[in-house]
């Protein structure tokens, strides 16, 4: 069943926009964000209306990728949300839910939208301030000699997203999974520049989540090698396997027409003269003692065949996103024409040999030394596949970032419920010079305070999908519930003062 909409011409209005559309449309969005928050969010639907594929999910990033949005405000909203995303990979609900939830409260307060920033500000800096010292009750240190708090780290990542569909087993070992390819992209040999390395995603959909497993080193799909065969690769003096990368067309069909006009004499073909080209480049390769060659794009079958031939393993279309981790991997430089090989373009492998997966095979490339693994996922369904990769790669980036940070916070509310405790006490004796500093009253400060606070509050909430009972401690007001979310998540507030000068207005 198909449908198909006339295209519409875009839609211009010079009027302002009205109170009641945005109070509408922010509404409906928080809605969504809210019921979609936590291991118990419901999960949404979303297609493009005249057909396509549908997606399942519950994470931001897929949400507000897919949302059609035709507020000005809420594309400002969602923007700042997405680009927080891109930066720290986790809690894009929460910031998008805390973000509404801030705008909602602010805007029907009878104070200065300029007044309130600058309260909201002045909110922010005690929150920070709180978390980042060490009075701080929801504080949790990350310790990286104990694997325990490592695991509860990752499995309260995965175990918030439920359109995985994953059970107990499977979860234990995904996080079992994550953390072994986070402690391969650690380097040995720490110096005053080291760099975190990276986990390559293998898609194997369709498949057990428990035929799930990592490699150290890199996985290249080779549909042309036969598993059982034994791969003669030839090697160098040293028994290492020399690797040359071509980024560059390898096919013989000639220059791209972008790249200018070519001059070709008289009885001359083109196709041959490419042909003799690549040819040369193939004998040079052997002559340096070449055991694989791979190309980023589709190499000539003559020249595949005589580098079979000459005992050279070669490789085409390996595809743009493999290029810069095989280059670190192997420390080859990729190399842009068949006209010269630059020197010291080669790179060096302590091992080739195939791997099968499902019905796929695949080149397994083992360096010496590398801080580049393969994960390879499997997951029962395109959709549940892909939810999965992303929350895989989510927790990924929480625990290097947590390296740099080696802090976590509560979660379940607690954190929430917990700062908004802190500010109500905090603002009940501020000192007067603080008021004659913000500009604004005792009784601003604290309608400003009290939206901040229920803001905050309103996250924590957000959890309950169920009218279920919240149990709250008396003491400080922090919710009893089981999560943990990465302490460098706090920067989330951050974004709400960026918009506000914007948002305040309509």
């Amino acid at each position: 069943m198909s449908r198909l909409e006339a295209k519409k011409p875009p839609l211009f209005i010079s009027e302002p926009l009205t109170r009641d559309a945005v109070s509408q449309s922010l509404s409906l969005l928080s809605g969504i964000l809210k019921s979609s928050y936590g291991p118990a969010g419901r999960l949404k639907q979303l297609h493009n209306g005249v057909g396509g594929c549908v997606c399942t999910t519950s994470q931001s990033s897929a949400l507000l990728g897919r949302l059609s949005l035709s507020q000005p405000v809420l594309r400002v909203l969602t923007a700042s949300v997405r680009n927080h995303v891109s930066r720290f990979s986790d809690c894009g609900l929460f910031t998008a839910i805390l973000c509404c939830s801030f705008i909602e409260n602010f805007r029907s307060l009878n104070v200065a939208p300029f007044t309130v920033i600058k309260i909201s500000k002045h909110l922010l800096s005690l929150c920070m301030d709180h978390l980042k010292s060490e009075a701080c009750g929801c504080r949790v240190s990350v310790d990286f000699s104990s694997v325990e708090t490592l695991v509860c780290l990752v499995r309260s990542i995965l175990t918030s997203k439920p359109a995985c569909m994953l059970n107990k087993t499977e979860v234990d070992h995904l996080t079992s999974l994550v953390l072994r390819a986070f402690l391969f992209t650690v380097p040995c040999h720490v110096g005053t520049n080291a760099v975190l390395g990276k986990c390559v995603v293998i898609p194997v959909k369709g498949g057990r989540v428990v035929d799930s497993t990592v490699l150290p080193g890199l996985l290249i799909e080779a549909p042309e090698v036969q598993l059982g065969k034994p791969l003669a690769v030839k090697r160098t003096g040293s028994n290492m396997i020399k690797i040359a990368l071509f980024s560059v067309s390898m096919s013989g069909d000639g220059s791209s027409p972008e790249e200018g006009t070519i001059a070709v004499h008289h009885r001359v073909s083109l196709q041959v003269s490419e042909l003799n080209q690549l040819l040369n480049v193939g004998r040079q390769l052997v002559k340096d003692e070449v055991g694989l060659v791979v190309c980023q794009k589709v190499m000539h079958p003559s020249l595949k065949q005589y580098l079979e031939e000459q005992g050279v393993v070669a490789v085409d279309r390996a595809g743009l996103s493999l290029m810069e981790p095989l280059g670190r991997v192997t420390g080859s430089q990729p190399i842009a024409s068949i006209h010269s090989l630059p020197p010291g373009c080669y790179g060096s492998l302590k091992d080739l040999c195939v791997e099968s997966f499902a019905s796929k095979h695949f080149l397994h490339l083992i360096p010496g030394d590398t801080v580049i693994c393969s994960l390879i996922l499997c997951n029962r369904s395109e959709t549940a596949w892909d939810e999965l990769k992303r929350v895989c790669e989510t927790a990924e980036h929480v625990l290097q970032l947590t390296v740099k940070v080696p802090l976590a916070l509560l979660g379940g509310g607690c954190t929430e419920t917990h700062l908004a405790s802190y500010l109500r006490h905090k603002s009940c004796s501020l000192p007067a010079s603080t008021l004659r500093d913000l500009g604004c009253s005792q009784t601003q400060y604290r309608l400003v305070a009290e939206g901040f606070c229920r803001a905050l509050e309103s996250v924590a909430r957000a959890l309950s999908h169920d009218e279920e009972e919240v149990l709250t401690d008396a003491v400080d007001r922090g919710q009893i519930m089981h999560g943990a979310f990465p302490e460098n998540v706090r920067l989330s507030c951050r974004l709400v003062c960026l918009f506000f000068p914007a948002l305040l207005r309509f």
